[in-house]
């Protein structure tokens, strides 16, 4: 069998592509690989997939944390969603779908326990450990360059890591322009301005048009579906949702999907951004406020947020006394440490390892640990 040819024959179908899109042979990696059938962002997508870390996205929270109902969404469910919203624009456009595949499938790899909360709490106690901002977006390019693969980093694709960096679901745009002179060295930088400036996180730019895509995809996956699962819990009733978002968007998921898809593909065909209509733009932005204000905000009260505060805490100090004094029975060691290179131990402090540790949770078992070490229930 000719697999250099097969890899010829997959190369040739992106002669199709955009002249806006990213091709593999343009792919950039920090170390070379040796050969595989798979074309560059393809392969990316398979060790995203197959990673340990990708797996424990099945017990993580998206916004409403412990519930015991089985239909509202975990994080894996949005990044697929992210993933098939982004892919089917991105097939519209003539994009490279592989691409996208792999940036939207990784974006959130980096997330806490508890969610945004968690992030929040976990960023709170960097800033007084390291004095360094902790964001998901750079978790999870930290996650793929350091952490995965055993300490060894799993060597993806810079375009790849660098839409993941630049994902920020949080900030709306009605025009979203790729950086296309952005360089490898570029994104490092970047990379490490975030843990000493928050604003930079902001205000970076995917290098791709594939990465505006799927950043764009981010929000259209979870605005309308935190709808779905607000309702579904009790939290919301669709009648409050305003009627002027409504005669703009629709008032369910499905509706809200469809719409802003359709609104990027028609003001973006064959052009080198991806834009919103003004008008849908505004009822995004409107709809974004609303679900602050009536699900975000009020997802965990005072109470249960200055628990979660106590339990991230108490495992921190924790698990850094552990470090400290090398009880080689805590969990830190058997779970993770053990389990990771000499060089990822030689080039992190205790405290990064600890917030590295905890940042890699599943839900279920930061309740467990925290209720092992405090003998008491999470709530």
């Amino acid at each position: 069998m000719d697999f250099k040819k097969i890899r010829e024959n997959l190369l040739k179908r992106e002669d199709s592509l955009s002249k806006y899109a990213i091709k593999s042979i343009d792919s950039i990696r920090v170390k070379e690989e040796p050969f595989d059938i798979r074309t560059p962002f393809f392969h990316d997508i398979d060790r995203i997939i197959h990673s340990i870390s990708y797996t424990r996205y099945m017990d993580k929270t998206q916004v409403f944390s412990f519930m015991d109902n089985d239909h509202i969404s975990k994080r894996i469910v949005h990044v697929q969603l992210v993933s098939k919203i982004a892919r089917t624009i991105g097939r519209c456009l003539n994009l490279n779908e592989d691409l996208i595949e792999a940036i939207a499938l990784g974006h959130d790899i980096g997330h806490t326990p508890i969610g945004h909360v968690g992030e929040s709490i976990l960023n709170e106690i960097s800033l007084a450990e390291l004095g360094e901002y902790f964001m998901h977006n750079v978790q999870s390019v930290r996650t793929y360059l350091t952490l995965d693969n055993n300490g060894n980093g799993s060597n993806l694709s810079i375009q790849v890591l660098d839409g993941i960096l630049c994902h920020n679901g949080e900030m709306l745009n009605n025009i979203y322009r790729p950086n296309t002179k952005k360089t490898m060295e570029d994104f490092f930088r970047e990379y490490q301005d975030c843990y000493k400036d928050k604003e930079v996180a902001k205000t970076v730019h995917p290098m791709t048009l594939e990465g505006c895509v799927v950043r764009i995809s981010d929000i259209i996956a979870y605005i309308g579906r935190d709808i779905e699962d607000a309702i579904q819990v009790g939290a919301l009733d669709r009648a409050s949702i305003p009627k002027d978002i409504v005669a703009v968007l629709g008032n369910d998921n499905r509706s809200i999907v469809n719409t802003i898809i359709l609104d990027i593909i028609n003001n973006s065909y064959n052009k080198p951004y991806i834009k919103l209509s003004e008008e849908v733009y505004e009822a995004i932005f409107k709809l974004k406020n609303f679900n602050y204000q009536n699900i975000y905000n009020k997802a965990n009260d005072l109470e249960h947020i200055n628990y979660y505060r106590k339990a991230f805490r108490s495992l921190f100090d924790k698990y850094l006394w552990d470090l400290e004094n090398k009880n080689m029975e805590s969990d830190i060691y058997k779970l993770f440490l053990d389990k990771m290179s000499s060089n990822y131990v030689k080039n992190s402090s205790n405290k990064r390892i600890v917030i590295d540790f905890i940042a890699g949770m599943t839900d279920d078992y930061f309740k467990s640990s925290y209720e092992h070490i405090n003998k008491q229930p999470v709530n």
